[in-house]
């Protein structure tokens, strides 16, 4: 007999996972409180490094099924999302997701919505690369500098250059400038 487990993560200490399990009881789904796994972490924490997602993934047995509430209580990033269902999906457990109308996310009818769903996160990612991209030339175009600025002023910049053009190291300089040694190597570079 399949047994019932409900997944229920918040990303911060001020939030409750109560609202989650309300939602899943109001489902028709009868929860054993030792069933219902709850946790504050990121969801942009890969769930497999979750520990409490973890140990339940070593209590799921073959035909149980996993309950969340929402596709984003497993994750937010679409791969990894679809391989952790693509885990459970091998352990021969059911992957229920309410807000997508109760659809075992393992069955073809789940593997298309992910399908269309990682579809649509790496179009979301595309445009996003696309706009950070052209927003990067047109400020290169209005002549904008783009990075960081230096730690150090230009004479600095010039007294590192010329003390490491003597054989002086990385170490010093970044101590005698209070800078990191990373700093002391770009101004070398920019020789």
């Amino acid at each position: 007999m399949s047994r019932v487990f409900a997944y229920c993560r918040v990303s911060t200490a001020d939030q409750t996972p109560d609202n989650q399990l309300l939602e899943i009881q109001a489902a028709g789904f009868k929860l054993e409180p030792r069933r219902v796994i709850t946790e504050t972490v990121s969801g942009s924490t890969p769930a497999m490094e979750r520990k409490g997602f973890s140990k339940l993934i070593d209590r799921l047995e073959w035909d149980d099924v996993l309950i969340v509430t929402k596709l984003d209580r497993l994750g937010r990033n679409a791969m990894d999302v679809r391989a952790t269902i693509e885990r459970l999906a091998e352990m021969n457990v059911r992957v229920h997701c309410l807000a997508l109308g109760g659809v075992d996310l393992t069955s073809p009818a789940g593997k298309m919505t992910m399908a269309v769903i990682a579809a649509v996160a790496e179009f979301e990612r595309d445009l996003l690369v696309e706009r950070t991209q052209a927003g990067l030339l047109r400020a290169v175009s209005q002549g904008k500098k783009l990075g960081r600025p230096s730690s150090l002023t230009a004479a600095q910049l010039q007294v590192v250059r010329d003390k490491r053009a003597k054989g002086a190291s990385l170490g010093d300089l970044a101590k005698e400038f209070g800078v990191s040694r990373s700093a002391i190597q770009r101004a070398d570079r920019t020789a």
